[in-house]
């Protein structure tokens, strides 16, 4: 894989967990069981960005994580 491809998808991956954590805890108090279930909500999403975007590298723009094919 190339390595603009691995940074594209990194970045996409790491962005989706982060952004599903912050929209979770925002309904979930700190260190109660639906914080926990808010990062596990964010760590689902962050896998689902992870295969979508392999699944992309195969249809677009072979260097990008994007489904898009002039990105």
């Amino acid at each position: 894989m190339r390595s603009v491809f691995l940074k594209d998808l990194r970045e996409r991956v790491i962005m989706t967990f982060v952004q599903g954590v912050l929209g979770s805890l925002v309904v979930t108090e700190l260190a109660d069981k639906g914080m926990w279930l808010a990062a596990v909500g964010g760590g689902v999403a962050a896998v689902a960005a992870l295969l979508k975007g392999l699944v992309a590298k195969t249809v677009g723009n072979r260097d990008s994580a994007s489904l898009a094919d002039r990105v």
